[in-house]
């Protein structure tokens, strides 16, 4: 019974300290979760804001010679995959990882695939694929956004690649976010965009090749934005649930620990009165 006590005894500090850690994680995620939010809704406006720019730079006739409006038929993707940096965030990281296996399947079936991850989570991943720096979606700077969205609209117009997708994950609310990709390059024709009514100098196409840039560099920034909150708020709802799970079964061990020791008291009782009436 001594031995049984020792045990219930160390599974109750162990599940304490893990009560400890869940909570501490729960108040980290609780108080970037403002920050990330705020961050998030400017990310969609601005990557809005630049989307109906080039739709309706797209909709003149003179920007279908475009390169970036060159639809290749199979030929070569590129990925970018951002996941978080850290893990106890419940299935935030493998909805990410489970879609861009689907995707993967799917674009090695018509030719390569290239992968960019960011997120720690997605290098660790990804490593294999060639990439050497670890880039974090936390603290992701428009400095390495713009390098990134310049190369990547380089490439494409070279004809290094064929499409270009952006798989992220959505922000439905604080329990609910969602995995999905955004194919960015080459552009689709909005029939229902107005032309601007704009004249272009010196050309609608030569403005809509400097506008790409600042349009996929919209849309990344917005994605890794969005996902770094996604993350967050999914660690916090995940720490709640762990928290929750936590003090149950500290509830149930103190209870247990208790009727032991409870037990081993009346034996112990017992043992003594019937000492002494021998």
């Amino acid at each position: 019974m001594g031995a049984d006590i020792k045990a219930l005894r160390s599974s109750i500090r162990s599940v304490d300290n893990m009560l400890h850690l869940t909570s501490a994680m729960g108040l980290v995620a609780s108080s970037k979760i403002r920050r990330a939010n705020d961050a998030m809704l400017k990310g969609r406006e601005y990557a809005e804001a630049v989307k109906v720019m080039t739709e309706r730079l797209a909709a003149c006739p003179e920007c279908r010679k475009s390169p970036f409006m060159r639809k290749r038929h199979g030929g070569s993707t590129r990925l970018v995959i951002i996941a978080g940096d850290r893990g106890l965030c419940g299935g935030y990281n493998s909805n990410v990882f489970r879609l861009a296996a689907e995707v993967l399947a799917e674009a090695k079936n018509n030719g390569e695939a290239e992968i960019i991850p960011i997120g720690k989570r997605a290098f660790d991943r990804y490593h294999g694929e060639g990439r050497t720096e670890v880039v974090r979606c936390e603290g992701y700077t428009a400095a390495q956004g713009r390098e990134l969205s310049e190369k990547l609209c380089r490439d494409f117009a070279a004809g290094e690649y064929d499409r270009l997708g952006i798989i992220s994950s959505t922000y439905v609310s604080m329990m609910s976010q969602e995995a999905g990709i955004q194919w960015v390059l080459p552009l689709e024709r909005n029939e229902s965009a107005r032309e601007s009514g704009m004249l272009f100098e010196p050309s609608e196409n030569e403005v809509l090749k400097a506008a790409v840039s600042e349009y996929v560099f919209g849309v990344l920034m917005a994605a890794v934005r969005e996902s770094f909150a996604c993350e967050v708020a999914a660690r916090r709802m995940a720490m709640d649930s762990a928290g929750k799970n936590a003090q149950q079964m500290l509830d149930d061990l103190h209870l247990t620990y208790n009727r032991a020791r409870q037990s081993a008291i009346t034996q112990e009782i017992t043992e003594i009165v019937a000492g002494s009436g021998g």
